[in-house]
């Protein structure tokens, strides 16, 4: 079976002022470290988080001391997987080989119809 496993990764960025500028290090970090491996086919993004006073969505990053925590959001096509646990483990193994010490965890995985879907 093919899916599609999304993993959240805590990114931390040193030396920032605003929550753009560190946004925009964390990707371009992450894209960097997984170029590295020859793993363009992670989609890398910011993640979100609700705002527990009004429940809306806004971006995932925390600034103290000019240091920011980014939560990232990285996605990957698993194909001819066992099970949704084995297409976790693949999709874990992989990232994390190319981001380590970064923590991941798995936020979402579905199913995926066909194997046309490789791009």
């Amino acid at each position: 079976m093919n899916y599609r496993v999304v993993l959240e990764a805590a990114w931390l960025v040193h030396d920032v002022e605003n929550v753009d500028d560190a946004i925009g290090v964390a990707v371009s970090e992450a894209g960097k470290r997984l170029n590295a491996e020859e793993m363009d086919y992670v989609e890398v993004d910011v993640g979100f988080t609700d705002c527990p006073a009004c429940g809306e969505p806004f971006d995932s990053a925390f600034i103290a001391a000019d240091t920011a925590l980014v939560g990232l959001v990285l996605e990957m096509k698993v194909f001819n997987a066992e099970s949704t646990e084995h297409a976790q483990r693949i999709a874990k193994s992989d990232i994390g080989g190319a981001l380590r010490d970064v923590p991941l965890k798995v936020v979402d995985t579905v199913e995926t119809a066909d194997a046309d879907e490789a791009e």
